[in-house]
């Protein structure tokens, strides 16, 4: 591959995991970290560029195989569950979330009216608004084609050249004094930070994009293991190099933001907010304008990767049915807000991504165990289990059992039984068959 080739896969994975995660999450952190920041950026930055970053050199190391140590059924239960997260329950949801507090909110007279249907308390704006973006989403997911491609290549320079702007202007233009940490980061801003990094579901995604970025480079003619894991890894370095940007410029944002973030419920309002505050009314189109875009474009990809995924699962229903069911279920549960979709989000993230890490650990770790089929399962379930607990304590509910393991109190309970069980299984050798 050539060097502008090279580049070009950098900046595609890069517009692969710019999605609306990166731009809400780092500046409400920032906010809340206040003096804390340098060490909850860190944290952040650990599990949003590092861990991505290594997922995608695991998968090429295993060859986009990386499940393929696991059971049939538990590999096929972890795709599915990183696919519905990624997708219909809420990466694909939280796209229009994050296009309607930004790309919408901000021009709606009155953003705040309430219809009362059966009980429930809804959002007249927000629902129009939703089932309008995810019916546009629908309607591109059932007639791919060149468009959508197109606009991603026009969309994703002009958004970068929107953050480098946004990010000059944080350096430049002086903003409020930074205030003091609030709740957990005011004693745990690396922990509380790298747990925070979740959210952006990057390292999740990151086991899908990796053989994404695999069958793209088999088309070009590169199909040995070792120079498809060259080309990945510098991809993934231009990538990761471009979110970290992003991340620290958007933290320092949130940090600085004074009175433009008293109030808020996200990091989108603190995003609007500024850019509203600094560039006036033609800055505020613009950003909105480009990130409504984007969050179209990226909900037209998961869509159409998960319908993709489970119509090969399920080949009784086709693609296109399941194309319009996934955009109805994510129009419907987009209704119920960005700041409780996040809630809602976070026990099954604490759930699911201690199994993630894990499994991009342990596959570096494959061609020194002596019997690695058993260290994958065995690390695996570990993590599941320890990560089932902290999920159901990031829910609200009391569990005691734990509170002896270190990091169990900031929700990684997970973390030292399943290191300890990836260690131990470099000890433990091969089963013996019998003669």
């Amino acid at each position: 591959m050539t060097l502008t080739d090279t580049l070009g896969l950098g900046f595609m994975t890069f517009a692969f995991f710019l999605g609306a995660g990166n731009l809400i999450f780092p500046p409400f952190a920032g906010m809340l970290a206040g003096e804390n920041m340098p060490m909850a950026m860190i944290g952040f930055l650990i599990t949003a560029v590092g861990l991505p970053l290594i997922g995608l050199i695991a998968v090429a190391k295993a060859k986009g195989k990386i499940m393929s140590m696991l059971p049939a059924f538990a590999a096929t239960a972890l795709a599915v569950s990183i696919y519905i997260i990624i997708g219909p329950a809420f990466a694909a949801p939280r796209t229009g979330l994050v296009a309607y507090e930004i790309g919408a909110r901000p021009f709606i007279e009155n953003p705040d009216a309430i219809l009362m249907l059966g009980g429930l308390s809804l959002n007249v704006a927000q629902l129009i608004y939703s089932f309008v973006f995810f019916g546009i989403v629908m309607v591109l997911s059932l007639f791919p084609g060149k468009l959508l491609d197109n606009v991603g290549k026009v969309l994703t320079p002009i958004l970068i050249l929107l953050l480098i702007a946004l990010a000059l202007s944080v350096l430049i233009i002086p903003g409020s004094e930074v205030g003091a940490p609030t709740g957990d980061y005011q004693h745990n801003a690396l922990i509380k930070g790298f747990v925070e990094g979740y959210n952006t579901m990057d390292t999740l995604a990151s086991l899908m994009f990796g053989m994404l970025i695999i069958d793209l480079l088999r088309k070009k003619g590169i199909n040995e293991s070792g120079q498809q894991t060259k080309y990945l890894i510098r991809a993934a370095v231009i990538a990761a190099s471009g979110l970290a940007f992003v991340y620290i410029s958007l933290f320092f944002l949130g940090a600085t933001a004074g009175e433009l973030g008293a109030g808020v419920d996200n990091g989108g309002q603190i995003l609007t907010n500024y850019v509203s505050h600094e560039f006036g009314t033609l800055g505020t189109v613009m950003l909105s304008t480009v990130v409504t875009l984007a969050c179209l474009t990226t909900a037209v990809g998961l869509v159409s990767a998960c319908s993709d995924f489970f119509s090969e699962l399920l080949p009784k229903i086709s693609y296109k049915q399941f194309a319009v069911f996934f955009s109805l279920v994510c129009a419907t549960i987009a209704n119920v807000g960005l700041s409780e979709l996040i809630k809602i989000s976070i026990p099954v993230l604490m759930t699911v991504y201690p199994v993630a890490i894990a499994l991009v650990l342990v596959t570096f770790l494959t061609r020194f165990y002596p019997n690695p089929q058993f260290a994958h399962r065995a690390v695996l379930a570990i993590a599941l289990f320890f990560g089932i607990f902290d999920g159901i304590k990031a829910a609200g509910f009391e569990v005691n059992i734990f509170n002896w393991i270190p990091l169990q109190s900031e929700g990684m309970a997970w973390a030292i039984p399943t290191l300890l069980v990836m260690v131990a299984c470099l000890f433990i050798p091969k089963a013996k068959t019998a003669a």
